[in-house]
């Protein structure tokens, strides 16, 4: 009997064991699949009452590769859950989210989708903040991604949330009014609107961290998870990935119409990683990437300006820039100057010290510090708004590669800038550290001046619409930001003043050749003018005197740096106002203006001294003996003038070379800007610098040595 007993004993727990082992799948295994009942365009019924989808034709591809029976369910995503826990499926693929939590349950595949969240209402509604939802009641389907987000901010925004078992039902309820928004995600709100359903998404988006998954239950049915990451990297290699999200994404792109043939858009040239030079001395990151992808998707032509941040700010206000994309954070006090596409990107603020400063611990230990921002940034409004409260002081910096070499030789003791921008200048080998929690800043947003460019606030809302459906803009975000984040060069090759030139000869040159250029050209018309009005300034007119006293004082009373601006930005802005259109001056141009009227006046100045300095008498006797004013400047006056003019005019030139660094200002890409550009790629300010700085030194010696021979050669 006990033999007996033994036996079924063995017998049992074979059975039991057999029962609750992994499937082992193989091509006579027929794989049961349970997925959502109403999640277009991941899983619907098409007119023909056929399951058709995202999940659907991903899940069939997956089976085809792998060589499985496939029997696919939809009775909805709470029902599938149910289904796999109960056992009467192997897995899911229902737009499900991976989450932490889910993962103490489940086994998830690879993500094979990333989205985002937003709130859908009706299109006319006037709803497009989150700070407007107080006593408002929002949708969300029940054990999505939407309703814990819902849960996790009603308290802060002060909502009430409604759940639904389905979004059929839960637009219907929008529809008829008895909520005041839903939330969802964005291809599914996106293909709900090319479906013809009244809504619109004027919402901040909300990146998913995580990305949809194929789940199995945990610790069962491995092969089943290994089977479909296998397929679904080489359907990604193959392109019928990509096929299958054109298939059901596609529509969703609205399209725009182009006013012009090429937008120009200006842009920060040192914000790595939202836009930097890289080591092939291309112009990347986020924000360069993703609006070139819009253009693309949209079918419009981009003409990109780096100029910096501040300078962006400043030419699309002028005219010069028909839009910008800068990591600009949205304020309400820049609404009023900018119309804004819809946030692309959500970012906070944090500080940045030396890695070995342990001085700073809180906000309190600020005191007496002080702090570096960027002009213009919303770092720099947060630390000055809070100055007072904490008692530091604020420096304030017109890009970030100047701000960080500053907080590097203790010119600063920290510095306040974009969270991503600092953790990934940290992973270029920056030894900075952040001590401090980090503060909310709001959305970046894409602007073009108010009251201009609609088609191009369009076109960009319906590309990243697009982008966010397709999967295109989680790729262009994870390229920058992920930890495996390409780097922006080899240190290796630009730790020494020899790897640096090697490497960036050809840029170097160019910006050598660019100061020239305006050196040149600004000192001949200099020349030119400044002679016209040094003469007058000695002529016998008294009209003429007058002319040339205005023309000298006015232009010698406004900084270099002051004229610059006024005449790249004021003028055009001018200009519009009183015709109505833009009028928008080529960088050098502006550049060749400001220094012209600048040394021009320094020139009059050094000819009416030169005239003067000729013995009164040459004049006089000339006179005398009948010879006419006009014959007499140019015959006795002049040639003795020039002479002791020389050594001042070559001084001139060189004071001109020097200048040109001021032009940068207005994003004129010339020597010193080059060397600026490097530094934000490389972080060498001490070597790229001292190279940009000896490069002067060279060109400027040079330059003197000859006007010395020629005033040898003169006397």
């Amino acid at each position: 009997m006990k033999k007996l007993f033994l036996a079924l004993a063995v017998l049992f727990a074979t059975v039991t064991a057999f029962s609750i082992s992994p499937t082992k799948v193989n091509a006579e295994t027929t794989v049961k699949i349970a997925s959502d009942s109403a999640y277009a365009p991941f899983e619907f019924q098409n007119d023909q009452k056929k399951w058709v989808g995202i999940d659907v034709d991903i899940m069939h591809e997956v089976a085809k590769i792998n060589g499985w029976k496939l029997e696919m369910s939809f009775p909805g995503f709470d029902a599938a859950l149910q289904n796999l826990k109960g056992g009467q499926v192997d897995g899911v693929i229902a737009g499900m989210t991976i989450t932490d939590e889910r993962k103490q349950t489940f086994d998830f595949s690879n993500p094979y989708y990333t989205s985002a969240l937003t709130i859908a209402t009706t299109k006319a509604s006037k709803l497009d903040d989150y700070s407007q939802l107080k006593g408002k009641a929002l949708g969300a389907k029940n054990g999505t991604a939407a309703q814990t987000w819902l849960q996790n901010n009603q308290k802060k925004y002060g909502y009430t949330i409604k759940t639904y078992s389905d979004g059929v039902h839960m637009f219907a309820a929008l529809a008829s009014g008895n909520i005041d928004g839903a939330m969802d995600e964005v291809p599914v709100i996106s293909y709900a609107i090319t479906q013809g359903q009244d809504l619109a998404m004027n919402f901040p988006s909300i990146s998913l961290p995580g990305g949809y998954g194929f789940a199995v239950m945990k610790g069962q049915n491995s092969n089943l998870v290994d089977g479909f990451n296998k397929a679904l990297a080489e359907m990604k290699a193959n392109g019928d990935y990509d096929k299958i999200l054109q298939k059901y994404t596609a529509s969703a792109s609205k399209k725009a119409v182009p006013k012009k043939a090429v937008y120009t858009i200006a842009s920060d040239n040192s914000f790595a990683p939202f836009e930097f030079q890289n080591s092939q001395k291309q112009f990347t990151g986020i924000d360069v990437d993703l609006l070139n992808a819009i253009a693309k998707e949209q079918g419009f032509k981009l003409k990109w300006n780096f100029v910096g941040f501040q300078a962006a700010v400043d030419a699309v206000q002028a005219g010069h820039a028909d839009g910008m994309m800068s990591g600009m954070s949205i304020t309400d006090a820049r609404k009023q100057v900018f119309d804004y596409g819809n946030p692309y990107f959500s970012s906070n603020l944090t500080l940045a010290t030396e890695k070995t400063d342990d001085s700073i611990k809180s906000w309190s230990d600020l005191k007496g510090k002080t702090l570096g921002a960027k002009n213009g940034t919303a770092s720099f409004d947060y630390l000055n708004k809070n100055a007072k409260k904490y008692g530091y002081t604020v420096k304030t910096f017109t890009d970030a590669t100047t701000m960080y070499s500053s907080l590097n030789n203790g010119s600063i003791d920290a510095l306040m800038d974009d969270e991503p921008v600092i953790k990934y200048a940290i992973k270029q080998g920056q030894t900075f550290k952040t001590p401090l929690k980090a503060i909310p800043d709001g959305q970046y947003g894409f602007a073009v001046k108010k009251g201009t460019n609609p088609e191009l606030i369009q076109m960009f809302n319906n590309g990243l619409a697009a982008l966010r459906a397709n999967g295109e803009y989680d790729k262009i975000i994870g390229k920058y930001l992920a930890n495996d984040a390409p780097a922006l060069t080899q240190d290796a090759k630009e730790n020494t003043i020899g790897g640096i030139l090697k490497n960036n000869w050809q840029q170097i040159g160019h910006g050598l050749l660019i100061t020239l250029e305006l050196a040149l050209v600004s000192f001949v018309l200099a020349l030119i003018v400044g002679i016209i009005f040094g003469l007058f300034s000695v002529a016998p007119s008294q009209l003429l005197r007058g002319i040339s006293r205005v023309y000298v004082d006015l232009n010698r009373s406004i900084p270099l740096l002051v004229l610059t601006i006024f005449i790249f930005y004021g003028i055009p802005n001018l200009l519009q106002m009183i015709t109505g259109h833009q009028s928008p001056l080529n960088e050098f141009t502006a550049g060749v203006i400001a220094l012209t009227l600048n040394e021009s006046s320094y020139i009059a100045e050094i000819v009416r001294g030169g005239v003067k300095a000729v013995p009164l008498g040459q004049m006089e006797a000339s006179r005398s003996l009948g010879v006419p004013y006009v014959t007499s400047m140019r015959k006795v006056i002049l040639p003795q003038a020039i002479k002791i003019t020389i050594p001042s005019l070559i001084n001139q030139f060189v004071i001109t070379l020097k200048d040109t660094t001021l032009v940068s200002v207005i994003g004129l890409v010339e020597l010193l800007q080059t060397g600026q550009i490097i530094v934000a790629r490389n972080f060498q300010a001490f070597r790229v610098y001292g190279l940009i700085g000896l490069v002067y030194m060279i060109v400027l010696l040079l330059l003197m040595w000859v006007g010395r021979r020629v005033e040898k050669k003169m006397k």
